[in-house]
């Protein structure tokens, strides 16, 4: 098996680091909904679901899934929507509120920093920061092109056209109030008919919690002699989304390893040291890093207080997949 050689300046192309992260603010149907118009979209690796132009791109090759990210102030939230692939959240700052269900009133719960989060297809979710400063939400969805982009339930579309944004079918975002308009023959892109919304799922409240939920504590505690197994056909949450995701921490160091998957690492706590042929890198808290296959690394906490990161990697699995039958 050929190995991949790169050299430390090749490396950082392919790590995007939290201070260096540009924000878009109107990325979405709902920047100017009162409540909604103070989010920041990221756009680390691939294109994501943005629907505006304006949005930065980090790094547009995607290994099969894509990795971004969202801050926003307290009280502020993200109207409800749905995915055509899995959406998976931690929390690297702050304390949020997932909420989900046709009216976003099927059920809720409080994540923590570290908490980790599998948001299955066919189910309308939002989340809001609780917290008392501004937070920060990591997120890996399914697919090179992220399910197709965001369907928002109808109430959202017709809310964002009294402020002035309309959503065309070609997923892309028009504002009237900076004199935009839909283009000759592009059309308004259509609400979820009756029948459609008829075949949301409500997730009962016990389903999310215990299928669907991974506590920060529960990693760590989990991670004291190998990698945890958080998101796989066998791990913590069984889905099989396109990615699965291990946990490390300071615990488990990794030495000389190989895969011939594609491997981000999305660094939680502390400062963490990866090493190859060509050279070494230092990682930091929200950092993410691109490692490419079939390259051998080694992967270890640069100091011995507490660290974590998650290691996300790309499967066969089709993107779409939730066996909602089994959760």
């Amino acid at each position: 098996m050929s190995q991949t050689v790169l050299t430390p300046e090749e490396m950082e192309q392919r790590i995007v680091r939290y201070g260096d992260l540009v924000p878009c603010k109107t990325a979405f149907i709902d920047a100017h909904t009162p409540g909604s118009d103070q989010k920041e979209n990221f756009t680390i690796i691939g294109g994501g679901v943005s629907e505006s132009p304006d949005q930065h791109v980090h790094i547009k090759e995607t290994p099969g899934f894509n990795i971004g990210a969202a801050g926003q102030p307290p009280r502020c939230f993200n109207s409800l929507h749905t995915h055509r692939s899995a959406e998976v959240f931690f929390v690297l700052k702050g304390r949020w509120r997932f909420f989900w269900g046709r009216h976003g009133g099927a059920g809720d719960v409080v994540l923590e920093e570290g908490d980790l989060i599998n948001i299955p297809t066919n189910l309308f979710r939002g989340f809001e920061n609780v917290g008392t400063d501004y937070g920060m939400i990591m997120s890996i969805l399914g697919g090179d092109d992220a399910g197709g982009g965001v369907i928002w339930a109808p109430e959202v579309i017709q809310k964002a056209a009294d402020h002035g944004l309309i959503l065309a079918e070609t997923g892309r975002l028009y504002d009237s109030k900076q004199g935009e308009q839909l283009p000759e023959g592009v059309r308004p892109m259509p609400l979820m008919t009756d029948a459609e919304l008829a075949e949301i799922n409500e997730a009962p409240v016990g389903v999310v919690v215990t299928k669907l939920i991974a506590r920060y504590q529960d990693m760590m505690a989990l991670a004291k002699q190998r990698p945890a197994n958080v998101l796989s056909a066998d791990g913590l949450i069984t889905d099989r989304p396109g990615f699965s995701v291990d946990f490390i921490n300071h615990h488990t160091p990794l030495d000389d390893y190989n895969t011939d998957k594609h491997e981000i690492l999305m660094v939680m706590r502390g400062h963490w040291r990866l090493g190859w042929a060509g050279g070494e890198v230092v990682l930091a808290p929200g950092d993410v890093c691109a490692v490419p296959p079939d390259m051998k690394r080694t992967l270890a906490a640069s100091m011995t207080c507490e660290a974590s990161l998650f290691r996300v990697r790309n499967t066969d699995d089709p993107a779409g997949y939730t066996n909602w039958n089994a959760l």
